[in-house]
């Protein structure tokens, strides 16, 4: 029995549910059950309602607004004890087409990926600005090649992870959880894949992208930040590397001004280099600490994916035995 949920963070949605849930398919060839959960991220119109209406089967409720990273990841756990094989993150704004959900799962029932990104025809699409489309192409680059995957459009939120992937994924950021995702995939050695999708007509401004700027610096600060996480010890050396070796050029400089007998003594600049020198140092200790502390966060993450795993089977065990079926046996 293979299930699938289609999950949807929604934030005031009450205008587009409707919409985005009609769309969505019930029945799908090579899946059993199909199920759909909605993430109430303390909505304050009728989006439950409207949610209810349409036949959702699970909805999460938030009292407050805790943004989309937060949403999605209580989407995540909800869907996997509610024993979900596949599981497809979609928008409440009806920006992704529906009708793709085959192609999006299909690199998972066919074991060839743990989590799939649907990659929107950037170029092509009307409601982009030529710079949001220059950006979104430069961050998905940079994204890239911190995460040494093969994503063309990495802030996409269409994508569809297998139950092994939900177990083992991590948000830390509250901003959004697209970029991370696929970086946290790639330093884990996830099978990550993408295909092409379509987008629909769009029926209100984007609320993640409120302006470009800010978009771009907090992405930026986002990729920086998960790097930082999973890479410190290369990134506090590459870091070091920059004041270390200009403290090494103007210490050389002022050694070789010193050899050469002149008059001026440079103090300034020998104090400069010292400080440079010094700075790269400690951000090289910096990087062997945090190294060191990886560590640890790796096993509590070994911990935290036990946990889950064996929430995750309980639950299905149990609605198994609901259903009067037979546990399944274990070797």
């Amino acid at each position: 029995m293979t299930k699938l949920i289609i999950q949807i963070p929604c934030y005031n949605e009450e205008r587009t549910l409707g919409t985005t849930l009609a769309a969505l398919p019930r029945h799908l060839p090579g899946i059993d059950t199909i199920e759909w959960l909605v993430i109430n991220d303390g909505s304050k119109d009728r989006t439950v309602e409207v949610a209810k209406a349409n036949g959702v089967d699970h909805i999460i409720q938030f009292t407050t607004n805790q943004g989309l990273a937060k949403a999605f990841m209580a989407g995540l756990q909800a869907s996997l004890k509610a024993g979900a094989d596949i599981i497809v993150n979609t928008d409440a704004d009806n920006q992704y087409c529906a009708d793709d959900i085959p192609q999006l799962i299909k690199p998972i029932l066919l074991g060839q990926a743990e989590i799939v990104v649907g990659a929107r025809p950037i170029w092509k699409t009307k409601q982009f600005s030529p710079t949001k489309k220059l950006l979104q192409n430069l961050g998905s680059w940079v994204v890239r090649l911190a995460s040494k995957t093969n994503i063309p459009d990495a802030p996409s939120g269409f994508r569809a992870f297998s139950r092994e992937a939900a177990l083992q994924l991590n948000v830390f950021n509250n901003y959004t959880y697209t970029l991370e995702t696929i970086i946290q995939a790639g330093q884990k050695g996830m099978a990550i894949t993408s295909v092409p999708i379509r987008t629909n007509s769009v029926l209100r401004p984007s609320r993640l992208v409120k302006s470009i700027p800010s978009y771009v610096v907090r992405s930026l600060f986002t990729i920086l930040r998960i790097f930082m996480l999973y890479k410190p010890l290369r990134f506090f050396l590459l870091a070091g590397s920059v004041p270390f070796s200009l403290g090494v050029i103007i210490g050389v400089r002022w050694l070789i001004f010193f050899v050469a007998g002149s008059e001026r003594t440079r103090i300034p600049s020998l104090i400069l280099a010292a400080i440079l020198i010094l700075i790269g140092f400690q951000l090289w200790m910096f990087g062997l600490v945090a190294d060191l502390m990886s560590a640890n966060r790796k096993l509590v993450e070994e911990v935290q994916l036990r946990m889950r795993r064996s929430d995750a089977d309980s639950s299905r065990g149990e609605r198994r035995e609901a259903r009067g079926e037979r546990p399944e046996a274990r070797g």
